[in-house]
């Protein structure tokens, strides 16, 4: 696995990555404030030949793991590597004291919500027009018994 912890270092490949991936990328200082300044935020990089083709950042909220971002470069999506970083993440926040997920997606994103699918991720809720440059809703999906699950 090519799985590290996210460094300062790495936030210029992640901010590039994030704006490959996301009508609405998060600023570089919303990553740089995750890795220096938010005790929840955990993350992670996917890195192939010296290169950062996927990240995620999840949040522990006291027992809960909540997946603030993933991605993964369009040039190498369809290998995995979006469910490999998210059992890295979900295998270390359930270590942690993590007995749930969740997260939101959005609702025409049907690639993200199948591999979530896979995971056990149930549909929970609803936020409408959550995404601000489409309107488009989010998707509140959850995940209960991560410890049975992921052990």
């Amino acid at each position: 696995m090519n799985i590290r912890r996210m460094t300062l270092e790495d936030i210029p490949a992640v901010v590039a990555l994030d704006k490959l991936s996301f009508t609405l990328p998060w600023p570089e200082r919303s990553f740089r404030f995750e890795l220096t300044d938010n005790p929840s935020s955990r993350c992670w990089v996917y890195e192939l030949d010296g290169q950062i083709v996927g990240m995620i950042v999840a949040w522990m909220l006291v027992d809960e793991a909540h997946i603030a971002t993933i991605s993964t470069h369009p040039d190498h999506r369809r290998q995995g590597i979006a469910r490999q970083l998210l059992t890295h993440a979900l295998r270390y926040m359930s270590r942690e004291g993590a007995v749930s997920s969740f997260l939101e997606v959005r609702e025409n994103n049907t690639a993200a919500r199948d591999m979530y699918g896979k995971f056990g991720y149930e549909e929970s809720g609803r936020r409408k027009r959550y995404y601000k440059d489409t309107n488009e809703d989010a998707i509140l999906m959850t995940l209960t018994g991560l410890k049975d699950m992921i052990g």
